[in-house]
């Protein structure tokens, strides 16, 4: 499925992308893209007498998308190679029904990469501005909850298994910290890759002659792009950005996969929002299953291939090349789509998470002690040796489980335990909130990370506007 398929289609697309992405990346939007980098093409040229003043007006007339056809547009690409090439023997044939003379200077100068080129990156500018709404929701709410629950206990899980006591403050606020990174690194990429694509057929724009760079930097001003040599076969930015969106989908397939594994039946401690119609099984009616958390793994699983096409397009031929650069066209759009549902996904995660602490809490105690071993095992090392200790708390913990029995109970039967741990300090170790280290400091470290790069962001795009 290409990208314009998954924009289009009524059956799937809602699964995987929302309705504002899809159309930013819909066939007449990107139309329209390319036809606003045309007009401004004319201004820029016109201001600088490379075309007759009157001819910019009439061209920028006949940029209305909706008169191009982009079924007709997309069977002339499919021959010509490109669709800027249809689009501006279109766009000469509007213009010449309006101003003959003004047709004569459609697209002067400029080859098709500069126009698909410039409106791409306008897009990625775009695109990042439409993903930013969902990335400071979700953001906000994981913080919000950290704040809540930085005295809730849960079991920290290692290799899928209870390991130590935590707070699901601490897990929450890392979630908050690992969006609002990859939000911060998809910011500093597409900032990175705002730059005009104007170079001419072989990237010296010849066609210009002396006012080639005055033309270019009146157009980098008309499209608020940073101005740079042209950059035909150098894509190190545009894969900059696929890369950032790729680490997006993944911070949101980590998040997606702790939650669908704390909402398994047997462990129950998190859960999605629930709602009418939403996660129900079609032939068991009990089931919750975590449909947000399957879209967002579906786009996990799908990113890595795109990012990597955008890597392995990076190896270009020469001047301007040929087949890494036509797979862009349908990477970008389509990890930006799978990216839009993946931070949709996660703020309505975020925003309505049902927690349930008292099945935490129950869930410490399925071991009848044993995630408290190594508090009780370095309270040995004090006076023992760590191998020691260890020896004898590993003794004891297979003791208590293969006997059903807390472990506490073991160790106080121990007597080379309780001599070093009298019976009554021996339980205030199985206090699963007296052996949370420096979670908290963690908690707070991350949550002023959070606020850091939250404003970071919205500085910057500040002093981009």
């Amino acid at each position: 499925m290409t990208e314009t398929e998954l924009a289009a289609s009524p059956l799937l697309a809602p699964l995987f992308a929302t309705a504002e992405m899809r159309a930013l990346h819909a066939d007449r939007a990107v139309i329209g893209r390319m036809l606003a980098v045309e007009a401004a093409l004319a201004r820029a040229e016109a201001a600088a007498g490379v075309i007759p003043r009157a001819a910019a007006p009439a061209i920028k007339s006949a940029c209305d998308p909706a008169r191009f056809d982009p079924a007709a547009l997309g069977k002339a690409a499919a021959l010509a190679g490109n669709p800027a090439i249809p689009l501006v023997k279109a766009l000469t044939a509007e213009v010449a029904r309006r101003n003959r003379e003004a047709a004569r200077y459609v697209h002067w100068g400029a080859t098709s990469q500069d126009v698909i080129d410039t409106a791409a990156v306008i897009a990625i500018g775009e695109s990042v501005a439409l993903l930013d709404r969902d990335l400071r929701r979700a953001i906000k709410a994981f913080a919000g909850l950290a704040r809540k629950h930085r005295k809730t206990p849960l079991a920290a899980r290692t290799w899928l298994q209870q390991a130590l006591p935590t707070i699901f403050g601490l897990k929450l606020a890392r979630w908050a910290a690992l969006v609002a990174r990859a939000r911060e690194n998809l910011h500093e990429a597409a900032a990175k890759a705002a730059v005009l694509q104007f170079g001419g057929a072989a990237g010296t724009l010849a066609a210009l002659g002396k006012k080639g760079p005055t033309v270019a930097k009146r157009l980098a001003e008309e499209l608020d792009l940073l101005l740079d040599a042209p950059w035909h076969a150098e894509r190190d930015r545009v894969a900059g950005v696929a890369s950032a969106v790729g680490i997006l989908i993944g911070a949101g397939g980590k998040i997606a996969r702790d939650v669908s594994l704390l909402m398994q039946t047997e462990i129950g401690e998190v859960f999605e929002p629930a709602g009418h119609g939403r996660g129900g099984s079609s032939t068991m009616p009990h089931k919750r299953n975590p449909i947000a958390c399957a879209q967002i793994l579906a786009a996990a699983n799908l990113a890595p291939g795109l990012v990597a096409s955008l890597l392995s397009g990076m190896v270009q031929e020469q001047e301007r090349a040929l087949g890494g650069w036509q797979a862009e066209w349908v990477a970008i759009p389509q990890l930006f789509l799978l990216a839009s549902g993946v931070a949709s996904r996660l703020a309505e995660i975020a925003e309505g998470m049902e927690i349930d602490a008292a099945r935490m809490h129950r869930n410490l105690d399925a071991t009848h002690g044993l995630i408290m071993g190594e508090a009780v095992q370095m309270a040995l090392g004090a006076s023992l040796a760590r191998l020691e200790a260890h020896d004898l708390l590993e003794a004891a913990s297979r003791r208590a489980a293969k006997e059903r029995r807390p472990l506490v109970e073991v160790l106080s039967r121990m007597p080379e335990v309780t001599k070093v741990l009298p019976r009554e300090k021996l339980a205030r170790l199985f206090d699963p909130l007296a052996y949370l280290g420096s979670a908290e400091r963690f908690l707070d470290r991350a949550l002023a990370s959070v606020e850091k790069s939250l404003k970071r962001s919205s500085t910057q795009a500040r002093r981009k506007r």
